[in-house]
């Protein structure tokens, strides 16, 4: 089919590429000027520091950080003399018979580099000390001593006819070259246009070489725009749309100096909307930030990646299409594929990548799958390796990441979750916060403690923590504040104590775990034996475990909670106690006769004592009867009754001389109860 190539730019801050087969978006390339890559920049550099335990060196050549070059990136003319030499294209020496790096190379030696892969993640540049120059269909490479040809090129015959045509050629000496795809098919004529071109540039870069001070930038690539021309641009793209005028006529004369006899077809967009968005580009470029991502039959991707790892799984969804599972599961994991390989275009993803495809039990199966996805990603330009389909239908490759993903470059990882996509809930981090509070009360040196926290997070505080915030305070002795911050983070919060002068206090002092570690501890005998105010805190949280016959035996224990059962006994021993005061009441009014002069006599309830059988006198004072009270105002049982002065009790009320009724000074209820009393004593 028929491809386009859609330029659009926006004017000193961003450019983008899109190559559409057929209105759906095949390739994306993203650039903005602030981050414009330097994949293939020259610079001249200087060792700072040389590491023999992981065979590599740092190299300072002007970069934000330090540039990584590896033992297996060092080119042979930087060998000991005993073992130089020349190396053949695509032929590098192993690892193996390379001599240690610190024999190659010493701190503070200067060295021309070229960046191969941007820095990643918390990793720096990769350098590499082999040299190439693209040209538009060879690629020079400076020390190398034989001609190649690409690997995509698989037509035997026609990498017997660009070998045939090279070796007619005069070509420089110590220098390697590889014939492109671009190169298939071109004339003798063609091929020398362009080989004179590298010459003349190497040329230069070897001037600038002997006399630029390290570090320095020798040689810098050509913008998005002429490098995506020159290595993607090829027969089958039929037209190149631009919105831009100035990027439209760069692009024309290149191809003119690249491709004279060849007529393009080059356009200049003069909608108002957008050239993407007119072509429907803008709408599948959003699809691409998306996790999840919707196959035509009803099956779905979903794409995870990490920092040097990309699971994709394959879901069936709502496939349905074949009434046998195994033809279902070979269906859709071949769509499926063919999705994968160019998701991992669109979206740059490299490194590691491992695919979960539908179960398949035939081999057949599985190598029809593996089939599918090396002819899929056959047409992407970076290096990759595809391995077997496992038996649990894991398919294992690799693929080269030169930069960042597009989805890292666009997106910045979020401040809250810090890319995770969970946050803590407000009840976790309250715990939190109460957990640093406690360990910041015990500083001596604070006096007042303040918890900074999000809003949402104080208003849980303040609403369900409030009694532990106050008890804390109590128990402590220091002021404790709850402050709102709207601009602070919701998972983010801060303890800071102050003293008597208003300095903060370290108080957050980190313990880091370990075989030894110190902490206080003592017996659980020695924890039994402490005073009830300093095992409070252990008893409560044993109190709710304790069986009922605990409370009875160790008196130190908290008394549980009564009953309704207990109640019920305990009202059932305050009326016999009511009963056996009384008979007693009535012995002491029959002694009391015969001694009118006793001043006063106590008696204590001793629940059990038997009483001896005494016939009352009513005619006496009405005796003080002990009335229990409700279940939930009964007194302990252990509480003796309160003693009866009998002085008080047989001392004559007024008007008792005269032979008249005693006046009842007691409430209305005791005087009813007395008149029935009389009634029905006998006479």
């Amino acid at each position: 089919m028929s491809k386009e190539m859609l330029i659009n730019t926006v004017e000193g801050q961003e450019c983008r590429i899109a190559i559409v087969e057929a209105g759906l978006l095949q390739e994306l390339y993203v650039e903005r000027q602030s981050n414009a890559s330097k994949v293939g920049n020259i610079y001249k550099g200087r060792i700072t520091n040389v590491e023999p335990s992981i065979q590599a060196a740092f190299i300072e050549f002007g970069g934000d950080r330090h540039g990584f070059l590896h033992i297996s990136d060092v080119h042979p003319q930087h060998f000991p003399k005993s073992i130089k030499g020349t190396e053949a294209v695509g032929r590098k020496r192993g690892h193996r018979d390379r001599p240690p790096i610190q024999e190659c190379l010493k701190r503070g030696d200067e060295v021309t580099v070229q960046l191969t892969k941007e820095g990643i993640g918390t990793k720096g540049p990769t350098l590499s000390t082999y040299l190439s120059l693209p040209g538009r269909m060879l690629v020079m490479m400076p020390g190398m001593s034989r001609l190649g040809v690409s690997r995509k090129i698989e037509d035997d015959e026609a990498r017997d006819d660009i070998r045939h045509l090279l070796a007619g050629m005069d070509l420089p000496a110590e220098t390697g070259f590889i014939v492109r795809t671009a190169g298939v098919g071109k004339s003798k004529r063609e091929l020398q246009r362009d080989l004179n071109y590298l010459t003349r540039l190497w040329t230069l870069i070897s001037k600038r070489i002997k006399t630029d001070k390290a570090p320095s930038e020798i040689y810098k690539e050509s913008d998005l725009v002429i490098r995506t021309v020159r290595d993607i641009y090829n027969s089958d793209i039929k037209r190149i749309v631009c919105d831009n005028l100035s990027v439209a006529n760069r692009v024309k004369e290149f191809l003119a100096m690249a491709m004279p006899r060849t007529r393009h077809a080059i356009e200049v967009y003069t909608g108002a909307e957008g050239l993407f968005q007119d072509c429907g580009v803008e709408a599948q470029i959003e699809d691409i930030y998306a996790q999840r991502v919707e196959l035509k039959s009803g099956g779905s991707l979903v794409i995870d990646q990490t920092e040097a790892l990309v699971a994709i799984d394959v879901n069936s969804g709502r496939f349905r299409q074949h009434s046998d599972a195994e033809k279902s599961a070979l269906a859709l994991n071949t769509e499926a594929v063919k999705e994968i390989a160019r998701q991992l275009r669109l979206r740059d993803l490299g490194g590691l990548v491992i695919i979960d495809t539908i179960d398949m039990r035939d081999d057949k199966s599985r190598r029809e799958v593996e089939k599918a996805l090396r002819l899929a990603i056959k047409p992407d330009r970076a290096k990759t390796k595809i391995l077997k389909v496992s038996p649990l239908g894991i398919i294992e490759m690799t693929r080269q990441r030169v930069r960042p993903s597009l989805k890292a470059s666009v997106y910045q990882t979020c401040p809250h979750c810090s890319g995770a996509g969970l946050l803590k809930s407000e009840e976790t981090l309250a715990i939190s916060v109460m957990r640093d509070l406690h360990r910041a009360s015990h500083n001596p040196d604070a006096v007042l403690i303040d918890a900074s926290v999000s809003p949402s997070v104080a208003e849980h505080l303040n609403n369900t923590q409030r009694a532990g915030i106050h008890q804390l305070e109590l128990d402590s002795g220091k002021t404790i504040s709850i402050h709102a911050v709207a601009g602070l983070i919701s998972s983010d919060f801060q303890v800071h104590c102050r003293n008597n002068r208003n300095s903060q206090v370290a108080w957050n002092t980190p313990h880091h775990g370990g075989e030894n570690v110190n902490i206080k501890t003592i017996s659980l005998d020695e924890a039994l034996k402490l005073p009830p105010a300093e095992k409070a805190s252990s008893e409560a949280k044993t109190s709710a475990e304790q069986t009922p016959g605990q409370d009875d035996q160790d008196p130190n224990k908290p008394k549980r909670k009564r009953t309704r059962r207990g109640g019920r006994r305990h009202r059932k021993s305050n009326a016999a106690k009511a009963e056996a005061a009384k008979a007693e009441h009535a012995e002491q009014a029959e002694h009391a006769e015969h001694a009118e002069h006793a001043e006063h006599a106590e008696h204590r309830d001793q629940p059990g004592r038997p009483v001896e059988p005494v016939k009352p006198d009513y005619q006496q004072a009405p005796v003080q009867s002990f009335t229990p009270e409700k279940s939930g105002e009964a007194s302990d049982e252990k509480t003796p009754p309160k003693p009866i002065n009998q002085a008080e009790q047989q001392k004559p009320a007024e008007g008792e001389e005269d032979g008249q009724a005693p006046r009842p000074k007691r409430k209305r209820r005791y005087r009813r109860r007395r008149k029935s009393v009389k009634t029905e004593a006998p006479e």
